[in-house]
């Protein structure tokens, strides 16, 4: 299943709430699929997600889900928060953590460790990987990225 297709909606059912989509994956099976949602608040909200935040949106989407909603009635759903080597998915993610340290896998560069230095348009970001030069990457090329946590 594409969860592509489903990040607006899931979007919007956060948004009632106050909250704010950090990751949206569907797995598992088609007979049996596995949603997994990351939630945080706003930017502008100086707040940690709590667990009684998880359980909170785990009920308002079971209830859409459950009300026939895009994946049928046999899903799982574990719903979190993006921890501390967070996914960055979306071009506002990008945005937000200018100037922090991430890990990405990048199409002809492999896996990087490297400094995010701007977001110049919603396509592109400028990574300094650790000794070389910054260069401009595209969104798309980027299959995985998280915030590098240092331990």
């Amino acid at each position: 299943m594409l969860s592509e297709s489903l990040i607006e909606p899931f979007r919007a059912k956060l948004g009632e709430l106050g909250l704010d989509l950090a990751d949206l994956r569907i797995g598992g099976t088609p007979n049996r699929p596995l949603v997994q949602v990351r939630i945080e608040w706003p930017p502008d909200e100086a707040r940690r997600v709590t667990v009684d935040d998880c359980a909170r949106a785990s009920r308002a989407l079971e209830a859409w889900l459950d009300q026939g909603g895009p994946l049928g009635s046999r899903y799982i759903l574990e719903v979190s928060s993006p921890g501390l080597d967070r996914p960055l998915r979306w071009p506002r993610h990008w945005m937000r953590f200018v100037g922090s340290e991430v890990q990405a896998t990048v199409a002809g560069l492999g896996r990087i460790r490297a400094r995010i230095v701007a977001v110049p348009n919603e396509g592109t970001v400028v990574l300094e990987p650790a000794g070389r030069e910054a260069r401009t990457v595209r969104l798309a090329d980027i299959r995985d990225a998280r915030l590098a946590v240092d331990l």
